[in-house]
């Protein structure tokens, strides 16, 4: 790791690691995620990142991917490529703070986030993923000496093996614009004093997934279109309390409504999300899916979230079948 990134935090814990051991006992690198401030995580079990360093062109950042875990667990003998974005997420924040300075009370908010990845290379092991993300950074758009927008790059390697491309493209705000951006909804409390109620659960097996408390498409009265089901209780998708569906949750949206289009396990072999607008907490959410195309076993689906009939995102997935 680059002396000149450490913090404070992070050089006194590789001085105990040495104080403790002996330098002949000392890991080459750190053997700990980052710090969860970094990637705006409360749970350090959703922490993946381990490291980062400077490169020629821009950055590296280690991570690693568990065997198992509560929500982004592998199936059927792959990682759950969903847990690509949040690695990518997570390196977005990292790297907005650790190498551009901004504080970390800053929102960060989406405006695109795409992978293209090889599913081969999906495949678990006896061993926990270990993964490295080699970002290069295009767009920059500061105001005054802090980072105000970027748009990043990313080869993403998995145990030595290609496994995606992907792009963030983001903005950072200071509180004071944040709440003018947002009005009342910035306050969380408030936000979450009018959610709505949890509506009932699509079957888990129609959106490849075990239990009901990780579905997040509601039934209607179609086939193709579902009540975004936003439950503020779940332990990952809502790691801490916020004022707006998260992210993430919608990128799982994204996933089921895709799988739901195109029965039969399937891999979302690429998706490319586009963020418009907030989707609050006080009025329902309704996610669309419609199959484009069909070739070579590959099916395109476009997948559309709407509230108050305004585009909250839009999104495009390829789905091939399980290699």
């Amino acid at each position: 790791m680059a002396s000149a990134t450490l913090t404070p935090y992070l050089r006194d814990q590789c001085h105990d690691v040495g104080g403790r051991f002996g330098d002949e006992n000392r890991p080459s690198e750190l053997t700990t995620t980052v710090p969860r401030e970094y990637v705006h995580r409360t749970a350090i079990s959703e922490v993946f990142l381990t490291n980062w360093r400077r490169a020629d062109d821009g950055w590296v950042v280690s991570a690693q991917w568990p065997r198992a875990h509560t929500f982004y667990g592998p199936v059927q003998g792959l990682h759950d490529p969903v847990l690509l974005i949040e690695t990518v997420r997570q390196t977005g924040i990292l790297l907005s703070h650790v190498a551009h300075h901004v504080p970390l009370d800053h929102p960060i908010i989406w405006q695109r986030v795409r992978y293209d990845l090889a599913p081969r290379a999906l495949r678990t092991a006896e061993e926990p993923a270990e993964v490295e993300l080699h970002i290069t950074e295009y767009d920059m758009v500061f105001r005054g000496k802090r980072l105000a927008s970027a748009r990043q790059e990313f080869r993403i390697v998995c145990d030595g093996v290609d496994l995606a491309s992907a792009t963030l493209v983001y903005s950072c705000h200071s509180p004071a614009v944040y709440r003018r951006l947002r009005g009342e909804y910035s306050d969380v409390a408030l936000a979450n004093s009018r959610k709505l109620p949890v509506p009932q659960a699509v079957a888990p097996q129609q959106v490849a997934r075990e239990r009901d408390c990780d579905v997040v498409l509601s039934p209607t009265d179609r086939p193709d279109r579902w009540q975004l089901r936003v439950d503020t209780s779940h332990p990952v998708l809502f790691d801490h309390p916020v004022d707006h569906t998260p992210g993430m949750l919608m990128i799982e949206a994204v996933r089921q409504a895709a799988q739901a289009a195109t029965p039969g396990f399937t891999v979302p072999a690429s998706i490319d999300c586009s963020f418009e607008r907030y989707a609050e907490l006080d009025a329902p959410s309704w996610v669309q899916a419609r199959t484009t195309g069909r070739a070579d076993g590959r099916r395109q689906v476009e997948v559309t979230v709407e509230q108050h009939g305004k585009p909250v995102i839009a999104a495009q997935i390829t789905c091939v079948p399980t290699p």
